[in-house]
């Protein structure tokens, strides 16, 4: 990196920013002219503006689309429809309207703060400029502008939280957006000035922390009928390194500068190529080595075209979404001297499919027929082997060495061999597999192929598509019968009827496996399973296109083979009930270089069922065109002598939907050989008709005439008709060699090392492991305690010491920094020094939060005016006045908030107030009995700097994890005892009020509940910054649950009386109750049975109720003599769901399955919550401020801890180790659900989360 340039270059141009005329700019002339002498229009200063339409002489090409005029804003957009109120879309991106955004950030020129300028241009000098910029990012491009756009955002301020400290004070940035048009294309060109950009993130009113900039490209959502579909959008930078280094990189050769096609494609936005090099700067040594011809030398450097750092596209739903690299800056110091020359050359197309890191084989790269991009140019470099660093691009080296079998050999099967010639290297399979080198299978084995579908489909007129994602297919083939089985699961029924034509979406794996004619191959034997496939299907009817898009990987460690699919289009609608038959068809495949194309014509019959003795049937013509792209081997000219041309016969058509299982079903007989002339088949042998009668794991041989013979495949034995498996095992008892296993299976077998053993570079030696110990998880490190210091683990076995914020020294030995003496506070405060912070309070007669302090008395609050008001007399002192009978008086804590339990002095009753005061419904009690009335006002927060959110790393074991306040604490746990030396802060949750707690087992992440707030978070146990999973649509979230097996989470909210349940990130969002619920608080559930429990403290009738995990079977379980059930856990080991009661002063046990309750331990004080461990029960006790253990064999207290600092404890839970034991129906593939799966005592339930749109997901028990 280069090292950042002085703050103080910062200070001054922000400094002179009211100054300086608008033509002015930060250091280098890089922006095209601007300003009022230009004819520029100036945007109305303010936090929130964007002009009025402008309206173009020369329409802009936008994503495919023709845009007659433009909306500039403040937030450092350009907007192509009238833009939203920033509230709606800061903090997101896409924009639904429709955006270009060189800097898009809560920005603010209000009291003059930075201007904003724009116009269209059509002079003759600014379109000479324009288009030499763009010339410069696409060589090979001759484009004329007729008309140009310019909009420049001149030390524009970031946008300032009313009440903080301005810590962005005096930042500005300036920066340009050029966007350049023509009658048939539009380019758009980004300038980043030096030292123009000073701040790379800034404040939101949508959100509490800063939020980095965006700068990409987002097409306008398109508003159908019933639904939003978003427009594609492409991201180029949206983290602060990257943001940071746009005026020290490039895509078009000149620093600061980025060009970008953005009005050919519907989809996508096209970079330009040409990386920036630091060691040619300006334009003359630009010019200069770009007018050089093209040479490539030896031990020369070329950027790969797929290594170039933007990522390929992806699909996100319905938008295809692009993520541009900015590449890092090299250090000065690693610079080399200047290379030698910089040409440039025309690398392949790219795909639309995702690429893998080009393999040194000597093979040509796929060649994609659809979606490509436009060419684009790769950079060549060239300098000497020593010279190379690191400067943020990937380099693929060209030098003289061949790359021959002795390097490769890895890259073939292990059932083949690697020929070397003249230019390189091919695999071959040897006798007895089929394939193409690199994947080989046993001629005749039965072969299967796992997959995943997922679809976006139009059914007849219905306005609403069929969602559906994350669909299992598995396929089953019989290849001495070129006979290939396809199970497509969990189709629904408004889609499945509709399907059937559809066969050939598993017949490409019939021709990847159909029987081979002498002379002739099949799929398999040409791409070895690695390749993709586009398909249309054109319904010539009604002119309604389906495309499939199925990508196949390879043969993964199972031995099958895999394949991943996507449809989307629209299809003829077919009755519920109706069959489809489809008759034997013929099929072209013709083959050139690395490409496979093939189209048909052929009918399918639909007969329905049957209405008063008749079945209505009738026959569509559909059309289907497909490309195969794959990757062959060029130096092997064998396959030349494959015939161009080959025919895919298919017979035995069999299709089917089960409406029941809701699977649809494909199987069809196949063979590939020569074409034929529509006379009879020039060869019925048996072999290539399938009634030879061959073993399933066998090959037919054919010979003349009606003669053949079987031969079982590798790794079976018998005649042919008859194969047994093969034990190698058995037979060779070292073929695996030492410190190995071996293991038999059909048709071959597997070596597996044995413990502490792996598998070496070659994949076949087992090594021992080399064991690394993480001595910072270990706790075998010697940091300071992690109160001052922290430990990070390095390289495996080594790690570093660091002192925390507000202590200094060398991580080992920390000292606390007393920040008094360095008067961080206001003149007129007192500093309080404390362990790694410090805080400041005004002194008496002046108010504010230390670091600014004003005269006067800090003003009352709602709370300590209603009791003034209440207590005061005529003219004198309240305290000397007597309370009037009857009179209630608000209780106030220490800050001024109300105490959360309020009683009546006179009657002695009780009750929960909110933060206002407001009694809360259903938590009065009688005299003497306090309800468990929990604060939502968070403590304040001790001013000075923060303490670090991120959590601790624990070291190995179980633990006790319980909430206090504004952090979660925990206790190892040793057998049964708490190890309470070893007891420490967990996570820091500051200014928040933390009430239950749950713990994932799975990925040991601690879930909370905040009522402050209020939300629901989470952190990993392994250390890191917390994140919110909900924060949206909650009261007052307390109980909360984990179901590690069915990956959801369930919580009550005693404000909006609701027990609710979602994924593990907060998503796909249900309601399980509403109904029968007044203050429900803990929950816990039984992932192995799949049931619920949860407590209600209503006053009036408190109850623990269970149902199943989908809300089914809900019943009441314990109702008599409970009195404020608090707590509750359920101990999986035992089956014993124990709690406690704050009213009747007990903590009691009972098996849910069985009638009958047990007193295990009575005269408890204030119980809050409980959890299980061993033989023990913790529970957190308000009156005492402590964790206290009860062994409930002996029903006897036994130990208790207190925190170092007294405050309430409110939730405990068990982070154990290991998991339990067990598993539900939701634990495998999501239960097969396309949703929420909710298990049930041996079963589980398909839902959908609440407000689902259109029709993506299906419920089933």
């Amino acid at each position: 990196m280069f090292p950042g340039r002085s703050w103080g270059w910062a200070l001054l141009w922000a400094l002179l920013g009211q100054a300086v005329p608008g033509g002015c700019l930060p250091r280098g002339g890089l922006l095209f002219p601007f300003g009022a002498e230009r004819g520029d229009a100036e945007l109305e200063l303010g936090d929130d503006v964007s002009s009025p339409p402008l309206e173009l002489s020369t329409p802009l090409r936008f994503y495919g689309s023709s845009v007659g005029s433009l909306y500039v804003a403040t937030n450092g957009i350009i907007a192509v429809n009238e833009p939203s109120k920033e509230e709606e879309y800061l903090g997101q991106f896409p924009l639904s309207f429709g955006a270009i955004a060189p800097f898009l950030a809560d920005l603010d020129t209000t009291d003059g703060r930075g201007k904003v300028f724009y116009r269209e241009d059509s002079s003759p000098d600014v379109l000479q400029l324009a288009a030499d910029h763009i010339q410069r990012g696409f060589p090979e491009t001759i484009f004329d502008p007729s008309s140009v756009v310019i909009v420049t955002w001149t030390f524009v301020a970031p946008y300032h939280v009313p009440g903080e400290v301005p810590t962005l004070e005096g930042k500005r940035n300036t920066f340009q957006a050029v966007l350049a048009s023509s009658d048939s294309s539009s380019y758009a060109v980004f300038l980043y000035p030096e030292d123009g950009l000073q701040f790379y993130s800034a404040h939101s009113k949508n959100a509490e922390e800063k939020i980095p900039a965006t700068v990409g490209f987002s097409q306008a959502a398109t508003n159908y009928y019933l639904w939003i579909k978003p427009g594609s959008y492409n991201t180029i930078a949206n983290d602060e390194e990257s943001i940071r280094n746009l005026h020290e990189s490039s895509n078009s050769g000149r620093k600061g500068i980025w060009v970008f096609e953005i009005g050919s494609s519907s989809n996508s936005i096209v970079p330009a190529k040409i990386s920036y090099s630091p060691e040619f700067g300006d334009d003359e040594q630009y010019q200069e080595v770009t007018s050089k011809p093209a040479v490539l030398h030896h031990d020369s450097v070329e950027i790969s075209p797929q290594q170039v750092p933007y990522d390929v596209p992806s699909r996100r739903g319905d938008q295809q979404h692009i993520t541009y690299r900015i590449p890092q800056s090299a250090s000065e110091d690693d610079l080399q001297p200047p290379h030698k020359a910089i040409t440039t050359e025309t690398p392949p197309r790219e795909p639309f499919f995702n690429q893998q890191p080009e393999l040194s084989t000597g093979k040509t790269p796929p060649q994609f027929q659809v979606q490509q991009f436009p060419q684009q140019y790769s950079q060549v470099i060239d300098v000497e082997d020593e010279d190379i660093e690191e400067t943020g691009i990937v380099f693929r080296y060209h030098t003289d060495v061949q790359q021959t079998c002795a390097n490769n050999r890895h890259q073939c099967s292990v059932h083949a061999v690697c020929r070397d010639y003249p230019n390189g290297y091919c695999c071959s399979c040897i006798a007895g597999y089929k394939g193409n080198g690199r994947q080989c299978v046993a001629e005749g084995s039965p072969q299967r192929v796992n997959g995943k579908v997922k679809g976006k489909i139009f059914v007849g007129s219905n306005p609403v598509p069929v969602v559906f994602e994350n669909t299992d297919l598995h396929s089953y083939v019989v290849m001495n019968h070129g006979r290939a089985y396809t199970a497509i699961s969990t189709i629904p029924e408004v889609l499945g009827y509709s399907l059937l034509p559809l066969a050939s979406v598993g017949g490409i794996i019939g021709w990847m496996f159909a029987v081979e004619q002498q002379g002739y191959r099949n799929g398999f034997s040409i791409t070895g399973g690695e390749f993709t496939r586009q398909a249309e299907v054109t319904f010539l009817g009604s002119n309604e296109k389906l495309v499939i898009k199925q990508k196949f990987s390879g043969i993964d460690e199972h031995g099958h083979l895999t394949i991943s699919t996507e449809m989307e289009g629209k299809v003829p609608e077919i009755p519920f009930g109706a069959s489809v038959h489809i008759e034997p068809y013929n099929e072209l495949y013709h083959s050139s270089s690395s490409v496979i194309t093939s189209s048909s014509t052929r009918e399918y019959t639909v007969t329905e069922p049957e209405r008063d003795g008749i079945a209505p049937s009738y026959t569509v013509a559909y059309q289907w065109r497909q490309t195969i792209s794959f990757d062959e081997c060029i130096h092997d000219d064998s396959h030349h002598a494959i015939s161009a041309t080959q025919q895919l016969s298919v017979d035995s058509v069999f299709v089917l939907y089960n409406r029941d299982e809701q699977i649809l079903r494909y199987a069809m007989s196949n063979s590939i050989g020569p074409v034929s002339d529509g006379s009879a088949d020039i060869s019925r042998n048996p072999c290539y008709t399938g009634t030879h009668g061959c073993d399933t794991n066998a090959v037919c041989r054919p010979g003349t005439g009606n003669q053949f013979s079987c031969e079982c495949s590798v790794g079976f034995r018998g005649d042919g008709r008859v194969c047994y498996d093969v034990d190698e095992c058995s037979e060779q008892p070292t073929v695996c060699g030492s410190n190995a296993v071996c293991n038999n299976q059909p048709g071959t077998f597997r070596c597996e090392c044995v413990d502490g053993y792996r598998f070496s570079d070659d994949g076949r030696t087992c090594v021992a492991v080399e064991h690394v110990i993480n001595h910072c998880a270990m706790g075998t490190h010697n940091c300071d305690i992690p109160q001052r210091a922290q430990c990070v683990d390095v390289d495996g076995s080594s790690y570093i010491c660091t002192c925390l914020d507000g202590f200094s020294g060398d991580g080992r030995s920390c000292v606390d920094v007393d920040e008094c003496r360095q008067n961080r506070c206001h003149p007129d405060a007192f500093c309080y020094n404390i362990p790694g912070s410090f805080s400041c309070q005004c002194k008496a007669g002046y108010r504010g939060d230390g670091f600014q302090c004003v005269l006067g008395e800090l003003e009352k609050t709602k709370c300590q005016r209603e009791q003034e008001q209440a207590l005061a007399s005529r003219g004198s002192s309240y305290s000397q006045r007597p309370v009037p009978v009857g009179q209630f008086v608000p209780q106030c804590d220490e800050h001024g908030n109300y105490q959360p339990t309020q009683c009546h002095s006179s009657t002695g009753y009780c009750w929960c107030v909110d933060r206002n005061g407001n009694e809360i419904d259903g938590t009065r009690t009688g005299p003497g009995i306090r309800p468990p009335c929990l604060s939502t006002a968070a403590p304040p927060v001790v001013i000075g700097p923060s303490v670090r959110p991120d959590s601790i790393p624990l070291p190995p074991g179980t633990h006790l994890l319980f909430a206090q306040s504004g952090k979660i604490e925990h206790v190892p746990l040793v057998e049964n005892s708490m190890k309470k030396t070893d007891a420490k802060a967990l996570l820091h949750v500051p200014d928040s009020v933390v009430i239950g707690v749950a713990y994932d087992c799975m990925d040991k992440m601690v879930y909370w509940t905040e009522i402050s707030g209020p939300s629901i978070s989470r952190a990993s146990l392994h250390g890191g910054e917390p994140t919110t999973i909900i924060k949206t649509d909650l009261g007052s979230p307390e109980g909360i649950a984990i179901d590690h097996l069915g990956r959801n989470v369930f919580w009550t909210d005693s404000h909006l009386d609701r027990i609710e349940v979602a994924r593990l990130d907060g998503s796909q969002r249900r309601v399980l109750f509403n109904t029968g619920l007044v203050n429900p608080r803990a929950i816990v559930a039984d992932s192995v049975r799949g049931n619920l429990y949860w407590t209600d403290w209503n006053r009036d009738a408190p109850k623990i109720e269970t149902s199943y995990m989908d809300g089914t079977n809900r019943r009441i379980l314990v109702k008599d003599d409970l009195g404020l059930p608090n707590g509750l856990t359920f101990d999986t080991y035992s089956s014993m769901l124990c709690w406690v009661d704050a009213g009747t002063k007990r903590v009691e046990c009972m098996n849910p399955s069985q009638l009958g309750r047990r007193k295990i331990l009575e005269g408890v004080q204030y119980p809050f919550s409980i959890t299980s461990y061993g033989k023990n029960l913790y529970y957190t006790d308000w009156r005492r401020d402590a964790v206290i253990a009860v062994d409930r064999t002996i029903s006897k207290e036994n130990d208790n801890f207190q925190p170092h600092k007294r405050a309430r404890l409110y939730g405990i839970t068990t982070a154990f180790a290991q998991c339990p034991q067990g598993h539900n129906y939701c634990t495998v593939n999501n239960g097969g659900c396309t949703h929420l799966c909710l298990a049930t005592p041996g079963g589980r339930s398909c839902r959908c989360p609440d407000n689902t749109v259109g029709v993506d997901c299906i419920e089933r028990n």
